[in-house]
């Protein structure tokens, strides 16, 4: 993933409604907006320099990610905004030979620095280990210094490219009005904390009120209103399904309010990601309109690998790279007495092992 419009749209309803109209699956759009926001919120960014890929969200927190010049390794340097933000280092990567036997350490190549860790989890075959807070500073200090860092566990080795990684630190630096102060990561001066500007405030999202379910849910033998059927768009998403009747059956719907009824109808599927389009209709199968979920990038009219949990009022959404799931994108939705609105997004261009838990995230909301 490659974010080439770092915007929030408000989410979009395709309009289908009486006669001609109702033929038409096109999509009608709203008014560009990122609710909650300030004005002075940043956008969320992405960079690339040389062997390092670095992400600032819409919090202006930061995370730079170094990845494996061979084998699947990486390593994570995560930023917070703000004049207290302190750097933490995450690595990790998948041994050849099973599970490790010993604790995992950091060494830049030709300095004396060796970052002990502390294991995060519990999951002995694939480590991931959290560098001890007293040497993050020195272990960063050294990356600058060298061509690539080695990791180590047990009896096995993995190099890390260091090539860009100064060039992200910097860039998060200056994001985040850190240069010349103390705190930063790269350019440090004799400035106080004081200085750095403090994190932007995050967009507030209010989920809508409950409402009982009724006769919705993720039935067995639930069918669509004849008025969704009909519309070219779920005519063509059955004709995309016909060679699996046990997909197509797979219908979900929810109450979102008294007069609001979400529909979820089988697009896709593959050998690890499923995808479902969206649409509402009145309780009496009325009004149907195809749903647009906003996100960082362009509206998403297909949501994959996506539940709807009416307890919530959430979206969840984990659209996989590959089979593994350490790459790909994961957000979710909120409905709102506005509509749904982004709540989350994070995501991980490359598969280079990264547990979605560690993904760098775009979008953060309270």
């Amino acid at each position: 993933m490659r974010l080439t419009a770092l915007f929030l749209m408000a989410i979009t309803l395709a309009a289908c409604g009486d006669g001609q109209a109702a033929q038409s699956a096109g999509t009608q759009q709203g008014p560009t907006e990122r609710p909650g926001a300030t004005p002075s919120a940043p956008q969320p960014g992405e960079r690339t320099f040389r062997d390092w890929y670095v992400v600032c969200n819409n919090a202006n927190a930061c995370y730079a990610f170094g990845h494996a010049t061979e084998g699947t390794a990486w390593v994570r340097v995560a930023m917070p905004a703000g004049p207290d933000g302190k750097p933490d280092i995450v690595l990790g990567f998948w041994p050849e030979n099973g599970a490790f036997s010993g604790a995992v350490t950091a060494q830049v190549a030709g300095t004396g620095v060796v970052a002990a860790t502390d294991p995060v989890g519990d999951d002995d075959d694939y480590p991931v280990a959290l560098v001890r807070a007293p040497q993050v500073e020195a272990l960063i200090a050294t990356m600058t210094q060298g061509e690539a860092m080695t990791l180590k566990a047990g009896g096995e080795t993995v190099s890390i490219s260091l090539s860009g990684a100064a060039a992200s630190l910097l860039w998060i630096d200056e994001r985040q009005g850190r240069l010349g102060t103390t705190t930063a990561l790269i350019r440090k001066g004799d400035r106080p904390p004081s200085t750095v500007p403090s994190a932007p405030a995050l967009p507030v999202v209010n989920p809508a009120a409950a409402v009982a379910q009724g006769r919705y849910g993720d039935q067995e033998g639930q069918a669509l209103p004849t008025t969704i059927e009909e519309l070219p768009d779920v005519v063509q998403c059955r004709a995309d399904t016909d060679f699996n009747p046990d997909l197509q059956a797979a219908i979900v719907s929810a109450r979102l309010d008294a007069d609001t009824v979400l529909w979820g109808v089988p697009c896709g599927a593959g050998a690890y990601n499923f995808s479902n389009a969206y649409f509402t209709t009145r309780p009496d199968g009325s009004n149907p309109r195809r749903l647009t979920f906003p996100s960082t990038g362009e509206p998403l009219d297909l949501l994959v690998n996506a539940s709807y949990d009416p307890v919530t009022r959430v979206i969840d959404a984990f659209d996989k790279g590959r089979g593994l799931g350490d790459c790909g994108t994961a957000s979710s939705w909120t409905w709102t007495d506005r509509g749904f609105v982004l709540k989350t997004s994070s995501g991980m261009s490359d598969c280079n092992g990264v547990p979605s838990e560690y993904w760098p995230t775009f979008w953060v909301t309270r």
